[in-house]
């Protein structure tokens, strides 16, 4: 489908599912207002738990949404192809009604028919699990697909790994899914290249997880009084590879950003950019800010603790980024009100927050700033004498220059050395530990 962006993908898609009796539900906050085990919502079924677990919805038993998401689990892989920070989810759900068999055979309409995506079943393949101690094999999945005209060669069945989900934490609702994947006509990796392998001849385009399982806290797989089915399609992902783009940044909700950093940096953009370096500075650029956009657009300030901590990390790493790209001059808050623009009509809460926005973005480069280029030379310095950076040297850097776990080991990394993450940490602990016992005796000063 050459037409199809983001707009259109979620469109079609919700559509679709309204027309299968979905109501439509809008996108929870990335700060969950009702579990503080996560920092941010990082799936589309995490907002909905309550209900997976039997608590009824009152919008009913069928639901479908874009979801917002935002994982850092993947930070040093941002600014390849296909990793994002922030991202949109489509999600259809069954709370205790419909079940594989509808779920299956849905998306299989959704993907192939000609009046929605139309995609070749020549290209799709289907992976379900292959069973273990905790679960049965998947044999009724796998019968699904054959019925709906999935070739037999084209369905894998893959282990817990692989075609597993859930739960969100170490306890909660989860279980097997199918997953469907497109080929990209790449080139096969070796004679075992098959759906899953991370070559990506292999795209995964949608998951339909059969929730019927509770993980206790003891380990063990209980099922839960209804079964539900929970889906996903990452939509920046999906319209990439329909379109038969090279990476995410190519997509049209990151072209402006894309585009608004090469101005600054004074790239024509007739040329085509090799540098592949500063290319990667440029997706990572757009990726964080984009992400520390939607985190202040909650209202999350830049601090060393929790959500706040994750927004400094984002913003700091941009704009040590944006030094390699030769920006010298605030550039934060320009990006931001590009991501503002471009989700503003789908995301109100930005322009709402938009003087919030700027604000942060501005204090926070502002103070980077003053601190990065004295951070510089002191990781210079200690790199040349050393070969190396220890725990303490790791928590100085961070300390007194400001500068995240993240920037310390991407700089390493450029110069072949190790970095004592495990070291940082313990140090940072031990920081964590004296801030809460000045501040504990502050207040027990104050309550005399």
């Amino acid at each position: 489908m050459n037409d199809l962006d983001s707009k259109k993908l979620k469109t079609l898609y919700l559509e679709f599912f309204k027309e299968k009796n979905h109501k439509v539900i809008p996108s929870a906050p990335l700060v969950p207002q009702y579990d503080n085990t996560v920092l941010f919502t990082t799936a589309g079924m995490h907002p909905l738990i309550p209900y997976l677990m039997g608590q009824e919805h009152p919008a009913g038993r069928r639901l479908v949404n874009v979801q917002k998401c935002l994982r850092t689990d993947d930070i040093f892989e941002i600014g390849d192809d296909s990793h994002l920070t922030f991202f949109e989810m489509l999600g259809n759900w069954s709370l205790g009604d419909y079940f594989k068999n509808e779920s299956i055979r849905w998306s299989f309409e959704f993907l192939t028919d000609k009046g929605w995506l139309a995609i070749d079943l020549d290209r799709l393949y289907a992976t379900v699990f292959a069973g273990d101690e905790d679960a049965p094999r998947d044999e009724v999945s796998a019968k699904i697909w054959r019925d709906v005209g999935m070739p037999v060669e084209r369905i894998f069945y893959l282990p817990k790994k692989d075609n597993w989900w859930g739960p969100v934490g170490d306890t909660g609702p989860c279980g097997p899914d199918t997953e469907i994947f497109y080929d990209t006509e790449k080139e096969a990796c070796g004679p075992d290249c098959r759906p899953g392998c991370a070559c990506g001849k292999y795209f995964e385009i949608w998951n339909n997880v059969f929730m019927e399982y509770n993980r206790t806290p003891d380990g063990k797989y209980e099922p839960l009084k209804q079964k539900n089915v929970d889906t996903g399609m990452g939509v920046e992902r999906t319209v990439a590879c329909l379109s038969g783009m090279k990476s995410v940044y190519e997509t049209d909700t990151f072209k402006p950003l894309m585009t608004k950093i090469l101005e600054i940096t004074g790239t024509q953009l007739s040329v085509e950019v090799e540098d592949t370096g500063k290319e990667r500075s440029r997706r990572i650029i757009a990726d964080h800010v984009k992400a520390a956009t939607f985190i202040m657009a909650e209202r999350v300030s830049a601090s060393n603790v929790g959500r706040g901590y994750i927004l400094r990390r984002l913003l700091r790493r941009a704009v040590r980024h944006a030094k390699i790209l030769g920006i010298e001059k605030e550039f934060l808050s320009e990006l931001a009100k590009v991501v503002i623009e471009t989700y503003k009509t789908d995301y109100p809460i930005l322009e709402q927050n938009s003087q919030f926005i700027m604000s942060e973005a501005i204090s926070e480069e502002t103070r980077f700033r003053n601190t990065l280029n004295r951070g510089l030379g002191k990781f210079g310095r200690l790199s040349a004498e050393k070969g190396k950076i220890d725990g303490k040297d790791a928590f100085l850097l961070f300390q007194s220059f400001g500068f995240p776990i993240e920037i310390t080991k991407e700089l390493a990394d450029e110069k072949g050395i190790q970095v004592d993450v495990k070291g940082f940490d313990e140090e940072f602990m031990k920081h964590q530990q004296l801030s809460r016992q000045g501040a504990e005796k502050m207040f027990e000063k104050k309550s005399r």
